[in-house]
């Protein structure tokens, strides 16, 4: 198999490690990711969850607009500093292209405040799909941006930047 691609992007978020984490984890997914970057798409809405999203084997099914989806399984909680995913039965427009994403939500403290960095590991789905990859990874890391800022949007309403 070809060997997968790691990218992360980070950003810092004027609250404690904490609050960060406990704003994180839960936060509704279609309320963080609801708009398009570029090909990636917002996501509709998550299906099939049982209960909060705060235990090693949950899962639950994450809708994408324009018709693809996902199954996302918690795998790792080291609260306040990680928590972790797997993406897996990945259908849609990335399914050519990416087999599973291990991903993984770091929280440190910097200063008055928190970095948190979103990571992905991607494991293409070929290896004829792998020469694909960093251009995937470029993009997804405008996503995680955007993503980051709209998270420190919503853990500070009073609109801190």
């Amino acid at each position: 198999m070809s060997q997968p691609l790691t990218v992360e992007q980070s950003h810092v978020i004027p609250v404690d490690v904490q609050q960060a984490f406990d704003g994180t984890l839960p936060m509704p997914l279609p309320t963080l990711f609801r708009r398009w970057y570029g090909p990636i798409p917002p996501i509709s809405q998550v299906l099939n969850q049982t209960g909060d999203w705060d235990a090693v084997g949950k899962s639950r099914t994450v809708l994408l607009k324009g018709g693809g989806s996902m199954r996302e399984e918690l795998t790792q909680m080291d609260p306040p500093k990680a928590f972790g995913y797997i993406l897996s039965d990945i259908r849609g427009p990335m399914s050519p292209l990416v087999n599973r994403v291990d991903g993984t939500w770091l929280f440190a403290p910097a200063g008055d405040g928190t970095t948190v960095t979103w990571r992905w590991t991607i494991h293409p789905r070929s290896r004829f799909a792998a020469p694909a990859l960093p251009v995937f990874g470029r993009l997804w890391r405008g996503y995680a941006r955007r993503a980051l800022e709209e998270l420190e949007r919503l853990l500070t309403p009073t609109g801190h930047h």
